[in-house]
């Protein structure tokens, strides 16, 4: 049987990285214990995860302080035509988008993440020259605590209307929808980013969607 790719595209929660007691400080859980690592475990061997997440990746924007590069319009297309091809994107963004920087309605977010989507339909990085298909995770609603909450000030509320709104683009799009806030939730430490746990809870529902994506 062929191996099936999976692209998973995301910011620094699909990167993996740790809780942050101090901004600049990070740490990241290792291949096994963050959710793209552990959905291959659970996948099996006929898949291939494909690990993309960069820390501060918006959906569209470039950072002014943290620079265009996490802009994730900018380097999206390069990605697919590097790993191609593929049988499965998962886009994962939407939270860098929150923070108070950008001063972005929800609605806007939404319709960002929907760019992306276009971006991948209008490519041919799936199997035969065709487009991959498509999975998008709203992502876990944030706290504004810790050291990140000046940072993300206004975006708690934010986050709790995204999920209805991301999912309207998605089914628009023709793409799956996955709301992670349903099976996850952020650190008490930053209110950004998951404790270990969480990434397994995030990974068995992403596996068991994915599965019935893709039945054979």
């Amino acid at each position: 049987m062929p191996v099936r790719t999976i692209l998973c595209y995301g910011d620094s929660n699909t990167h993996g990285t740790k809780p942050l007691h101090t901004p600049g400080l990070f740490g990241r859980y290792g291949e096994t214990e963050r959710w793209p690592g552990r959905l291959r475990a659970s996948l099996g061997e006929r898949w291939r995860v494909i690990e993309e997440g960069l820390p501060g990746r918006t959906t569209l924007h470039d950072d002014p302080i943290e620079g265009r590069h996490r802009n994730g319009l900018r380097t999206l297309r390069a990605c697919l035509e590097s790993h191609l091809p593929l049988d499965l994107v998962v886009i994962m963004l939407g939270t860098n988008d929150l923070k108070a920087r950008f001063a972005m309605t929800p609605e806007d977010i939404a319709a960002s993440v929907g760019v992306l989507l276009a971006e991948v339909r209008v490519g041919t990085a799936g199997q035969d020259g065709q487009g991959p298909l498509l999975l998008v995770v709203s992502p876990v609603p944030i706290k504004e605590t810790g050291c990140l909450g000046a940072m993300f000030s206004g975006g708690a509320a934010k986050s709790r209307r995204l999920a209805p709104l991301t999912r309207t683009i998605a089914e628009r799009c023709g793409a799956d929808f996955l709301d992670a806030g349903a099976i996850a939730q952020v650190s008490a430490v930053d209110g950004i980013h998951f404790e270990a746990d969480q990434h397994a809870a995030l990974a068995a529902a992403l596996a068991s969607r994915i599965g019935t994506m893709f039945r054979d």
